[in-house]
């Protein structure tokens, strides 16, 4: 008679098996869900402790077949060496422009940093310092007992993960004209730990998203931008640069 899994062992082989027909690779949150259509009567927290388990043992060289690149990251070895982040390989058809509305909607909605966001981009601004991809304000309750004044929220969004260091770039440059600054980037870059740290050193938001997909997505934050001052002469010189429909829109 065979022996019975346990609940782990069931959980490990699962993990192996999903990611032997993963060529790309999964993030956390994605396996997550996996293991969760497989076994929906085992909860999200304790599926989420089981693969911390499992990263543990790739981690002590138990785990021979699948490798973690990057935090968070989880990929079987026998794809690694030709493995190529969907933003790299994305279709021609996709444009960033594509992510510009929902952003801007994830900003207000779920995120909830904004009372208003547009999309913008291009080159509007019209200086070397660049145009974000989003902007959005947020202003407080007129029944709020202390009412401050508007705090700017800007985003910089990058397809290509080759270039997501001229996209951090871009998004320390909105600091100065900005309240919080938001940088999103796809959730298949390699190089997504070494950029969190970055946003954390500098205050920047970091959101990971689906370059493959504009109508899902799937927006999800590592990092919570901090609030600092900008020089409201920056500030006031680039309000004057949107459009009045803009500034109704964003103000209103």
């Amino acid at each position: 008679m065979p022996k019975k899994l346990s609940k782990k062992e069931k959980i490990f082989s699962a993990i192996r098996e999903i990611l032997e027909k993963e060529s790309k690779g999964l993030r956390y949150s994605q396996l997550t869900e996996r293991l969760q259509e497989k076994f929906p009567e085992i909860s999200k927290n304790t599926i989420g402790g089981y693969i911390v388990s499992f990263r543990q043992e790739i981690l002590k060289g138990k785990e021979k077949d699948i490798i973690t690149p990057d935090r968070g990251f989880f990929i079987h070895k026998s794809y690694y060496n030709s493995y190529t982040p969907a933003s790299e390989c994305k279709s021609e058809s996709i444009r960033e422009e594509a992510f510009y509305e929902s952003f801007a909607n994830y900003l207000t909605n779920d995120l909830e940093e904004c009372t208003n966001a547009i999309a913008l981009g291009g080159n509007q601004f019209k200086d070397k310092w660049g145009t974000p991809d989003v902007i959005g304000v947020y202003k407080f309750s007129q029944i709020d007992p202390i009412i401050p004044t508007p705090e700017i929220i800007t985003a910089e969004i990058k397809l290509d993960d080759n270039q997501l260091i001229t996209a951090f770039g871009q998004a320390c440059a909105y600091k100065l004209f900005s309240h919080k600054v938001y940088l999103v980037v796809p959730n298949t870059a390699k190089d997504i730990s070494r950029v969190e740290s970055l946003c954390l050193r500098f205050g920047i938001g970091l959101i990971i998203f689906n370059p493959s997909d504009p109508q899902n997505p799937n927006y999800e934050i590592r990092a919570r931008a901090f609030k600092t001052e900008p020089d409201y002469y920056y500030l006031n010189e680039y309000i004057k640069r949107l459009s009045e429909k803009q500034i109704r829109k964003l103000f209103g």
